[in-house]
C-alpha cells in the first residue's frame, strides 16, 4: 500500500476552533447531526481528562470515540493499531474530512518519519496512529515526552490478553503509558472480550478505575447460520451463487493450502477471489488487501491472519469453512460483515473432522494445564453455538455477558427450528462399538462396523464377530456421522490426542452406557437451508427513481477516489450519494445539510456533485425504478 501523509497539505490549524464543542466537531467536520448511543459520554470522558475501557460492536463507532476528544483537546491525539494497512486507511479517511492526522510505520522511509515527527513536535497534527512495537521504542517515547498530547487510544485492547484469540506481545508493553504519561487520558477499545478478557484489559493496561462503557454486542442485521458440512465445496458454492453473487465477502479456511484451492475454485466459477495467508509475499498480500478495499465484488479467501481493522462497510457474507477455536474469534471475524448496517451473512458449515483436528491441536500444544483448560471452555462454548437448538444469537450475546429476551428471529434456528430426535438408543451402540473396537478406530471404521460392512478391513480385524457388528443398520452413514460429531461435540467421545483420529470414550458417558439418561440429538436438515429472510426493518434497500442520476453520482465518485488512491466510501458514503439524490441541493448552502458533508469535503467535492446534479434531468420520477441495496452511513469512524 502506498498511502503517504503530503505534510506540505496539512494545515497548522486544526479544523475547528479551540472552544469547538464535540457536537460541533461531529457536525461541521464529520458532518452528522447526532451522537450514537455512549458515543456522546465517552467523549465528554476522555474531553474532561478521564480514561475510558470501551466495548462496541464492529461497526458501532469506536474511533470518533477518541478522533473527536483528540481534536477538542489541546494536542495530538496518539492512537496505537496493530495493523499498517488500517492505520494509512484511517489515516486517508481523517485527511478526506480535513483532520490533520499522520502516521508513524515500517513503510516509511526517513525523511517521510522525520517530516510526521516534526509536524508532531510543531502541534500540527491532531491524531498520529503508529503500531505498538513502534511506540515502545525509546526514541519514540522520548518524542511523545517532547509533544503536547491530547490521549492515547489503544485500539484492538484484546490483543493484550494473553487468553484471547489475538495475543499480540507487543501490547503488553503498553502499561508503560500509564506510568510514564500519567496526566495523558488513555482510552481502550475492542469489539471481541468476554469478562476475563476485560479484566485482563484492564489490568494489563493500568485501566481498572477507568470508566467502562459496554455497548450491546448485538449486530441485528448478521443473519447467522450453521450448517453440517458434507461437501464444503459444493455448499459454498451454491451459498454464494444463491445469495451473493455479486458481492464482497471474506472466506476463512483454517489452513494455508485450503485458502489457495479453495480460492482457485471460486476463480474457475467465475468469481473474483483472491488468497490470503502468511505465506504469501507481503506485497501480494497488499496488493489482495487494496483490490478487496477498494473494488466491488471481491471475495477473499484467508486464514484468520485476515480482517483485523477492516473498514469496508459493504462487505456482504462472512463464510467460514472451518471451525473457529472459540466464540470470540467467531464474533470477531462474522463482525467484518456489514458495517453499514444492511443485511449481511454469516454462514459457516462444520463437520466431525473440524472438532477432532482442533481438539488434537489443542492436546498436542505446549500450552501448560491451565492453558489447556481455558482453551477447552472456550472450544465447548464454540461447540455449543453450533449444536444449539434455539436461538443461536441469544446463546452468542450471552456468552459476552448480554441478554435478548426474546429469540432473534434473524438466524437458522429461528427461521427453521431444528427438528430433535430420541438418540438414546443410538447413543449407547455408537458408546459401545467404540469401546468393543479398542477405541483403536476412527469414525469412518467406527461406523462400517455398526452398519454392519464385510470389507477386507473388518474381516482382517476379525471384528464382523463383535455383538455391536451389524447392529446399526437403521441409520444412513451419514446420520451415524451426525450422531458422532454430537457426541464429540458435547464430549462423550474424545479424539486421541497422540494423532491418528481414534475415537475414545470418556468418563461422561458412563451414565449413557448404564442406561441412567436419556439423550436428544439435533436432527441434521435432509434439504438445503432456508435463504436469507430478514424483515422489512432490517432491509434498508430504498427505491431508486433515478437509476442513471445514481449512477453517475458512483461514477463520479469512483473517479475521485481512483484520483487519491482511496476506497470510494472515503469520498462519499452510500447514504450521503442517496440524500443527494434525492434533495437535489441547488447550493453550497443547501448541500452542506445533507448527513455526511462535513465542511471540508463541502469545499473539497461540494461544486464537483452540484455539477453532477445539475445536468440530470430535472424530474425525479423516471418512469422506472429499481431496488438497489444503499449503505447507510458508515459510521464506523463515528
Amino acid at each position: 500500500m502506498d498511502t503517504y501523509v503530503d505534510f506540505d497539505q496539512l494545515s497548522p490549524e486544526k479544523p475547528v476552533s479551540p472552544s469547538a464543542s464535540p457536537e460541533q466537531v461531529l457536525h461541521e467536520v464529520f458532518g452528522y447531526e447526532s451522537f450514537r448511543p455512549l458515543q456522546g459520554d465517552i467523549v465528554r470522558e476522555l474531553v474532561s481528562g478521564g480514561n475510558a475501557l470501551v466495548l462496541m460492536p464492529t461497526g458501532g463507532g469506536k474511533s470518533l470515540c477518541y478522533q473527536i476528544p483528540a481534536m477538542v483537546r489541546p494536542g495530538t491525539g496518539v492512537v496505537i493499531s496493530p495493523l499498517i494497512a488500517l492505520m494509512q486507511d484511517q489515516v486517508a479517511a481523517l485527511q478526506q474530512v480535513g483532520v490533520r492526522a499522520a502516521f508513524l510505520n515500517s513503510t516509511m522511509g526517513m525523511e517521510q518519519a522525520m517530516d510526521a515527527e516534526n509536524a508532531l513536535l510543531r502541534g500540527e497534527l491532531d491524531l498520529l496512529y503508529c503500531a505498538p512495537e513502534r511506540l515502545l521504542q525509546p526514541r519514540t517515547l522520548s518524542l511523545l515526552e517532547d509533544a503536547s498530547l491530547s490521549l492515547f487510544a489503544i485500539d484492538e485492547a484484546h490483543c493484550v490478553s494473553q487468553w484471547g484469540h489475538d495475543f499480540r506481545s507487543d501490547y503488553l508493553g503498553l502499561s508503560i503509558l500509564a506510568e510514564r504519561f500519567a496526566d495523558v487520558p488513555r482510552i481502550a477499545l475492542t469489539a471481541t472480550a468476554d469478562e476475563r478478557t476485560r479484566k485482563e484489559i484492564a489490568e494489563r493496561l493500568s485501566l481498572t478505575e477507568a470508566r467502562h462503557f459496554i455497548s450491546g454486542f448485538d449486530r441485528p442485521n448478521i443473519q447467522y447460520r450453521i450448517a453440517p458440512k458434507t461437501n464444503a465445496n459444493k455448499q459454498l458454492l451454491d451459498f454464494i451463487a444463491a445469495e451473493h453473487p455479486d458481492d464482497s465477502g471474506i472466506v476463512y479456511c483454517m489452513s494455508r493450502n485450503k485458502v489457495d484451492a479453495t480460492a482457485r475454485l471460486l476463480q474457475q466459477k467465475g468469481y473474483t477471489a483472491l488468497p490470503y495467508h502468511a505465506g504469501l509475499g507481503s506485497d501480494e498480500r497488499a496488493h489482495n488487501q487494496e483490490r478487496f478495499l477498494r473494488e466491488d465484488g471481491v471475495i477473499v479467501v484467508a486464514t484468520i491472519a485476515f480482517g483485523m481493522g477492516i473498514d469496508k462497510p459493504d462487505v456482504r457474507f462472512v463464510a467460514h469453512l472451518d471451525l473457529p477455536k472459540s466464540l470470540e474469534a467467531y464474533y470477531q471475524e462474522t463482525g467484518r460483515a456489514g458495517r453499514d448496517g444492511n443485511p449481511s451473512t454469516a454462514w459457516m458449515v462444520y463437520g466431525l473432522q473440524d472438532v477432532i483436528k482442533l481438539r488434537q491441536m489443542l492436546e498436542g500444544s505446549q500450552g501448560n494445564d491451565t492453558f489447556k483448560r481455558v482453551e477447552r471452555q472456550k472450544m465447548d462454548a464454540m461447540l455449543g453455538l453450533c449444536e444449539i437448538t434455539t436461538c443461536r444469537r441469544q446463546a452468542l450475546l450471552r456468552y459476552f455477558g448480554d441478554q435478548m429476551e426474546q429469540p432473534c428471529g434473524n438466524c437458522d434456528t429461528c427461521l427453521t427450528p431444528p427438528e430433535t430426535w430420541d438418540g438414546t438408543d443410538a447413543v449407547r451402540k455408537a458408546l459401545s462399538c467404540v469401546y468393543r473396537t479398542g477405541q483403536r478406530f476412527g469414525v469412518n471404521y467406527v461406523i462400517d462396523v455398526l452398519r454392519g460392512s464385510d470389507n477386507e478391513r473388518i474381516r482382517q480385524s476379525g471384528h464382523q464377530a463383535l455383538s455391536t457388528w451389524g447392529i446399526g443398520t437403521e441409520l444412513s452413514a451419514n446420520q451415524w456421522k451426525s450422531v458422532f460429531r454430537q457426541l464429540v461435540a458435547n464430549g462423550y467421545l474424545r479424539a486421541d490426542p497422540e494423532g491418528y483420529g481414534a475415537l475414545q470414550l470418556t468418563e461422561i458417558c458412563r451414565p449413557v452406557l448404564r442406561g441412567e439418561v436419556s439423550l436428544e440429538l439435533r436432527k441434521d436438515p435432509e434439504r438445503k437451508m432456508t435463504r436469507r429472510s430478514g424483515g422489512d426493518s432490517q432491509r434498508r434497500s430504498q427505491t431508486i427513481s433515478d437509476p442513471a442520476g445514481w449512477e453517475a453520482l458512483r461514477k463520479k465518485r469512483k473517479e475521485l477516489a481512483d484520483e487519491q488512491g482511496v476506497p470510494p466510501f472515503v469520498i462519499f458514503h452510500d447514504t450521503t450519494l442517496m440524500e443527494l439524490l434525492d434533495q437535489r441541493p441547488a447550493s453550497l448552502r443547501e448541500m452542506s445539510e445533507i448527513s455526511g458533508v462535513g465542511s471540508a469535503k463541502l469545499e473539497r467535492y461540494g461544486e464537483t456533485f452540484l455539477a453532477v446534479l445539475s445536468s440530470l434531468p430535472v424530474s425525479h420520477n423516471a418512469t422506472e425504478s429499481t431496488n438497489i441495496p444503499v449503505e447507510p452511513a458508515d459510521l464506523s469512524e463515528k
